[in-house]
Formats: structure tokens, sequence, C-alpha cells
């Protein structure tokens, strides 16, 4: 089987097309990929912002207003009278109290030369640290 130059031309012009579109189409598919994510994100930034509204437009409620300021705040109408119950759970529900603490003195003995030679021994042996370069006076 002979090739014509014909068909090589042709085949030289196939060639240089998909030179040519491959790149193209690789930018095309990353802008759309782009795209696709900057449309979800502007979807979930109009989500917050319905609930920013929402949020809103229940603090323009005079009836919310007041009845947050008396959940969180702790606010009253003048004549009102207000009762704040502390330890109000069942006895079954209290943490059980901490046993006392014990009158008598405990030592340990240690053996303290031992200790300041594995000390010393440690501090000789550990690599040192780097110092970091002191800034310049400006």
């Amino acid at each position: 089987m002979r090739f014509s130059a014909f068909t090589a031309i042709m085949l030289g012009l196939v060639v240089l097309a998909v030179f040519t579109l491959v790149p193209t189409v690789g930018t095309y598919l990353g802008q759309r990929q782009q795209i696709a994510a900057l449309a979800h994100s502007v979807q979930v930034s109009e989500a917050d912002v319905a609930t920013l509204q929402q949020q809103k437009n229940r603090w323009n409620d005079p009836a919310y207003v007041t009845s947050q300021a008396r959940e969180r705040l702790y606010y009253v109408r003048p004549g009102e009278v207000v009762y704040l119950v502390d330890n109000d759970l069942p006895a079954t529900a209290m943490p059980p109290t901490q046993a006392a603490a014990s009158a008598q003195v405990q030592e340990t003995r240690t053996d303290w030369m031992a200790q300041l030679v594995r000390s010393v021994a440690g501090a000789g042996l550990a690599q040192t640290a780097a110092v970091p370069p002191a800034a310049p006076a400006g």
C-alpha cells in the first residue's frame, strides 16, 4: 500500500486540526466547570440572602423584638414580677458531690539525686534550638 500526496496532505491537515482544537476544547471544558461552580456559589449565596432577609423581616416585627428581649435579656414590662429559679433540676439530676479532701498529708519519697542527673543528662544531650536572627534596629 502506497500513500499518495493527497493522503499525506489530508493526514497533515487532520493532525493540524487536532493540535489546534485540543487546547481550545480543554479551555472550553475548564471554563464550563468554572461557570458551573460559580452558578452553584450564586445559588448558595441567594439562599443565604433569603434567610437573612427573613431574619430582617422578623426583627422588623415589634412583637418579635419584644419576645427576643424577654427571652435573651430578661426584660420585663413595668409592673411585672420576675421569678428566676436557680438549680431547678431534680435531686437525681444533680451531679454527685465530690469527696472531702483528706486532712492527712501524704508525702512521696523520690530520689532527687537521680532525677537531677537525668535532667542534666537530658539537657546536655538535647539538640540546641535555632536562635532566630535579631531584627535590625530601624
